[in-house]
């Protein structure tokens, strides 16, 4: 007679890269039910991605369209070198990493690195970017098709699904290695400065590549272009323009190459991820907390010293916390680190003729800083003030589920954003104080000072009363991970979007400055500074006093926003 199995007594089904996806299309799922404008923004994503997509398309197949085959070869290699240079930078200063599947979460799993890295990484490639990145390379294989054929067009087609698997590597492996070394609190400072320092790089970069474009040398350049084609940034995306031109045995290398990179990549990510999991002991040995005594009282010891002026009270207490927060959350630093290098940087370039002073070398600076004006000083003040107050936009998706403890407590909405404006003040506005420095002195016009600061007070004033809005009506979840770039499935798009909808409400309600210094001449160099710092304390007390209501009427709601699902 035959004896019945039980469940326990099967075996055990082998975990697959299938079951990863599933497991991601279903978080993806749940998270969307219900979520009516989550559903909205994912599908402005996907439509924003798919223009991005076709741009990029026409481009990398314009050379084989345009039957210059001179051109191609450079298309390729610049063009696939800057997406996966895109790829390894972009999650980390704006979009974020997808980490709908949190890897902490598998931690406890009986899982092989093996099974853990293939079932995250072909997970990772379910998803709008990878989409839209494989339709856009989709133009090499157009244009190797039409230079070589159809053997070129299957090379460039096998190319292209490599390179697509090498961008992806290539950001997964870098932030998670960049956010276990994050656990050193010294490491933390230096890499976010390093960071910021490299995405605020991006702009001159291209500055100095659209400079270099106007006077290229096409020699040298495809020279560089076939340098660029044999490392792991170009490889898979010439080795179709390499059949095109007969050299099948380089497309064979390249492909080889691209393969190694992704091996490579694959197998630094297996060791971070690991890390990452399984956590890092402290590197030091602790700190004596009580050398110094007890002077002044626990309660006095969790002021910090910027804040030693505050009252012992409600509004104290939560200044003290966020400001501790903003210092020691490495998503909050890095937004602080961005602000004071792109602060620099945008209203020097903007003033001084961007390119063209690049291409000129330098020598139109008396010429450019001369043709600046005050009210294109301000426009540039503007949007350094609207950068600033943008970062408070999700302000309360950093707190995640530990809002509740201010849900609970009976916080009034109207405090908790004054405490929250002040705690980012304490930071920001000398930021911005020393933004207006340097660039009054990088300009030659010091007598600009109080136009540059008193634009920039009240731009910083006005996006911070917007911004209460949005935080308030617009919150999401971040998710819960030691990577400090991660982001939720659909919160890229998100955080995109409140971004724009904030610089632009944020920009316009500063116009009114930019008006003065044009019409008011030399008066508003007087009245800028005064004027601004009014207009940005009324803005911001009001939009407090404004967004505490409805922060009031929407605690449960946004900390049902905020709370990261499981």
């Amino acid at each position: 007679m035959a004896v019945p199995v039980t469940a326990l007594d099967r075996p055990a089904r082998k975990v697959s890269a299938r079951h990863f996806v599933r497991l991601k299309l279903r978080v993806l799922g749940n998270n969307f039910r219900g979520q009516g404008w989550r559903i909205a923004l994912f599908i402005v994503g996907v439509v924003v991605g798919l223009w991005a997509a076709t741009g990029g398309f026409f481009a990398l197949a314009a050379p084989g369209l345009a039957g210059e085959p001179r051109y191609a070869l450079m298309v390729a290699a610049f063009g696939g070198g800057l997406l996966v240079l895109g790829w390894l930078l972009l999650p980390l200063v704006f979009f974020g990493v997808d980490e709908t599947l949190d890897p902490a979460r598998f931690a406890l799993l009986p899982l092989s690195r093996r099974t853990l890295v293939t079932g995250l990484y072909a997970a990772a490639l379910v998803s709008v970017p990878v989409l839209a990145t494989l339709i856009a390379v989709a133009g090499l294989v157009v244009t190797a098709g039409l230079l070589g054929g159809w053997t070129a067009a299957l090379v460039a087609a096998v190319g292209a699904v490599a390179g697509l698997l090498l961008c992806v590597a290539a950001a997964r492996a870098v932030t998670s290695a960049f956010a276990t070394m994050l656990r050193s609190r010294r490491v933390r400072d230096l890499a976010a400065v390093l960071l910021a320092m490299l995405a605020a790089l991006l702009g001159p970069l291209q500055i100095m590549v659209l400079a270099a474009v106007r006077r290229a040398d096409w020699d040298r350049l495809a020279g560089a272009a076939r340098v660029v084609g044999w490392t792991p940034f170009g490889a898979p995306w010439t080795a179709g323009i390499d059949v095109a031109e007969g050299r099948a045995w380089a497309a064979a290398l390249k492909l080889l190459i691209t393969a190694l990179a992704v091996g490579g990549l694959l197998y630094w990510w297996s060791r971070s991820l690991e890390s990452a999991m399984v956590g890092a002991a402290s590197a030091g040995p602790p700190r004596n907390q009580h050398k110094h005594g007890t002077v002044g009282g626990a309660v006095t010891q969790l002021f910090p010293r910027a804040v030693a002026w505050a009252r012992r009270d409600r509004f104290g207490a939560l200044v003290a916390r966020e400001c501790r927060y903003w210092w020691r959350d490495a998503r909050r630093r890095a937004n602080l680190i961005t602000i004071a290098v792109v602060g620099i940087f945008v209203p020097v370039m903007v003033n001084l003729g961007g390119s063209q002073f690049v291409e000129d070398g330098g020598q139109a600076f008396g010429e450019a800083a001369a043709n600046s004006s005050p009210a294109l000083v301000s426009l540039s003040m503007i949007f350094v003030g609207v950068i600033a107050s943008v970062t408070v936009a999700n302000q309360f998706g950093f707190d995640g589920s530990a809002y509740a403890a201010n849900v609970v407590a009976g916080v009034p909405g109207r405090l908790e954003l004054r405490a929250r404006m002040t705690a980012f003040a304490i930071y920001v506005v000398p930021l911005l104080s020393v933004v207006a420095i340097i660039v009054a002195t990088v300009l030659g016009h010091p007598e600009w000072l109080g136009v540059m600061a008193g634009t920039l007070f009240a731009a910083y004033g006005g996006g911070l009363a917007i911004n209460g809005f949005i935080s308030v009506l617009g919150a999401y979840a971040l998710p819960e991970t030691t990577n400090p770039f991660a982001m939720n499935t659909g919160a890229g798009v998100a955080k995109s979007l409140l971004t724009l909808l904030s610089m632009i409400a944020s920009a316009v309600v500063t116009v009114p400055m930019v008006v003065a210094a044009a019409l008011l001449g030399e008066a508003w160099l007087w009245l800028a500074l005064p004027v601004g710092l009014a207009y940005g304390l009324g803005a911001a007390l009001l939009g407090a006093y404004l967004a505490g209501d409805a922060l009031d009427r929407r605690q449960p709601e946004l900390l049902a926003a905020v709370t990261p699902r499981r």
